[in-house]
């Protein structure tokens, strides 16, 4: 197992990159610790398999390093890392048996048959394929597959990082989530780094301690998924976590420590807004918006549009001045009023953004 650091890495496709737009990779600079689960979560095309390639060795960074326990591995080919990758479609051979699969990385290594034979027992008692050791292949289900790939990165004790291309995609919706919890269950026992790549928030929240949040080729924040719903650092994680995510919404300046939003004063947690910004918005997550109880002074006006069940809790949509929508979530106990409708924010909870940002975080890097 290994450290991963990138260090000041940038990629382009294009032979001499010269806009900003030209960077498949902005700079960023991040470190995995030995031992950790992560994740990388972005939309389709924000870079996320192009940074798993250059970590993985298949393809070399523009600019920048690739470090593994700080030894550069920047122009080492992807055999000299010692990695393991599942990728979305699973890769195995169909004319094997499970056990044979499992067993190929370790004959081509040369390992002795006795620990063959040991270690693809344990790694088939992890994953519960034991009873189908003897099947071939062909004949398992896609989630089965999948087991065999993941097992043929752990059944290898030299891995220094099992890396994970979106391996659901081919698993029925079903069985999503008991191999979500499989994979938790194996970083617990196994102690592997792991970094899984994938644009569905449930899979990274549900699998990473640290989740590292792409867009347009841009590290936005890495944290932690309380960090990441509590803490957004940049309006797209607050848009792009939870559901409904977070209301953004346009700010006109400040007054003291309150933010005006359609001509009212709001309490933000950072009002400072430090260098002059092009674009100033609040951000509050539908959780901590409430209606005003009767009687209760302050609150935004606001129309009533629309209100949507969702099981536990109602979706309330409702518009300030006519035009700015703002979502809450209430309770369903908790009674919505027909007209005359008032908003308050949890203020330790609403924050200022500039040109996107949070005002007062530092781009990229931890909550």
């Amino acid at each position: 197992m290994a450290t991963i650091t990138l260090s000041a890495l940038r990629h382009s496709y294009e032979p001499d990159p010269s806009r900003d737009e030209d960077w498949a990779l902005k700079r960023l600079d991040v470190a995995w610790q030995d031992g950790g689960a992560y994740a990388l979560l972005g939309p389709s095309g924000c870079g996320k398999t192009t940074l798993l390639n250059i970590i993985s060795g298949l393809v070399r960074p523009t600019e920048g390093r690739v470090l593994f326990d700080g030894r550069d591995v920047t122009d080492r080919p992807p055999d000299q890392r010692h990695i393991a990758q599942v990728f979305q479609f699973p890769v195995i051979y169909d004319t094997m048996t499970v056990r044979q699969n499992l067993a190929f990385p370790l004959r081509n290594r040369g390992v002795d048959a006795a620990t063959i034979r040991d270690r693809v027992e344990e790694i088939a008692a992890m994953l519960e394929l034991t009873d189908r050791l003897d099947r071939r292949a062909k004949g398992l289900t896609a989630d089965g597959k999948q087991k065999i790939s993941l097992g043929r990165g752990l059944v290898r004790d030299d891995v220094n990082v099992i890396m994970f291309d979106e391996p659901l995609t081919v698993i029925d919706p079903h069985l999503k989530w008991q191999l979500r919890s499989k994979l938790k269950e194996l970083h617990q026992r196994v102690g592997r780094t792991m970094i899984y790549v994938t644009h569905d928030q449930t899979e990274a929240l549900t699998f990473a301690d640290q989740v590292v949040v792409m867009n347009m080729g841009q590290v936005v924040q890495v944290g932690t998924p309380v960090d990441l719903f509590e803490r957004p650092r940049h309006t797209f994680v607050g848009h792009f976590i939870g559901s409904p995510g977070m209301n953004v919404l346009p700010c006109e300046g400040l007054d003291g420590r309150h933010a005006l939003v359609g001509g009212h004063a709001v309490a933000v947690a950072n009002p400072d807004p430090g260098a002059p910004a092009r674009h100033m918005e609040v951000g509050v997550r539908p959780e901590f918006v409430a209606f005003a109880e009767p009687g209760e002074a302050g609150g935004l006006p606001v129309a009533v549009t629309r209100v949507r069940d969702a099981g536990r809790y109602r979706i309330a949509d409702t518009r300030l001045n006519g035009t700015v929508p703002i979502t809450v979530l209430v309770d369903e106990d908790t009674p919505i009023p027909a007209e005359d409708a008032r908003l308050v924010f949890h203020p330790d909870h609403t924050r200022l953004y500039a040109d996107g940002w949070m005002v007062g975080a530092q781009p990229g890097g931890a909550a």
